[in-house]
């Protein structure tokens, strides 16, 4: 069991990493997301909705899946020749997409709690679109956003655990390995338990600390 101590921590580095950068993606495309199914254009809008409404309804191991093969599939035609794709790259994709499709009904619904007045106050003072989004829209927007928000990262590092069907080396990946290769799966699965209920009792934390500094005085 301790000679798995380095590949655990590794596998947490990998894990760790997995998140922040499919966490980060998907809220700038979760964002984007949001702004076309607000905007006017109706086809922005209806690309929005169709992107959310497949997304969550499809697993995430499925979403995984999917762009692991297809990803391998596209590569290995405009190759001509058999490519793999990686499988932190495709855990990345499929994350930021599932994570994306969630984050843009959260922000939606965030930006739609933006009273109406702070917008047109912010145009009439001749402060550019990008500028009333900027400094009016998203700082409100996100502090309505937070705990919900919150609550989704949380899910995406659980999440992250599926990855390892693709052959990523995680945290799950590790404890299969040891369980299988020393024949006693209830340690290793406990070590695993053990440092996804860190990962996320973290996050909750910090969050929740998050959400204390943002807060509204007197609310």
């Amino acid at each position: 069991m301790l000679s798995f101590a380095l590949q655990f921590f590794n596998g947490l580095q990998i894990t760790v990493l997995l998140a922040l950068v499919s966490g980060a993606l998907g809220s700038f495309l979760g964002l984007f997301v949001a702004m076309a199914k607000l905007s006017r254009l109706g086809v922005s809008a209806l690309l929005g909705q169709a992107y959310t409404t497949i997304v969550r309804g499809l697993p995430e191991l499925l979403v995984i899946l999917v762009v692991y093969f297809g990803g391998t599939a596209a590569i290995t035609a405009l190759t001509g020749r058999y490519v793999e794709i990686n499988a932190f790259a495709a855990g990345v994709a499929a994350l930021m997409i599932v994570f994306g499709a969630y984050c843009a009904e959260i922000f939606r619904g965030a930006i739609m709690s933006v009273p109406r007045g702070q917008v047109e106050a912010a145009r009439s003072l001749g402060l550019k679109p990008w500028q009333t989004w900027l400094l009016v829209i998203l700082p409100q927007m996100m502090r309505v956003a937070l705990p919900a928000y919150g609550n989704l990262w949380v899910s995406l590092v659980k999440d992250t655990s599926l990855v390892s069907v693709v052959g990523l080396t995680d945290i799950m990946r590790v404890a299969f390995i040891g369980a299988g290769s020393m024949r006693a799966p209830l340690p290793f699965y406990l070590v695993a338990s053990a440092l996804y209920l860190a990962l996320t009792s973290l996050s909750l934390a910090s969050f929740r600390a998050l959400e204390r500094r943002v807060q509204i005085p007197g609310h």
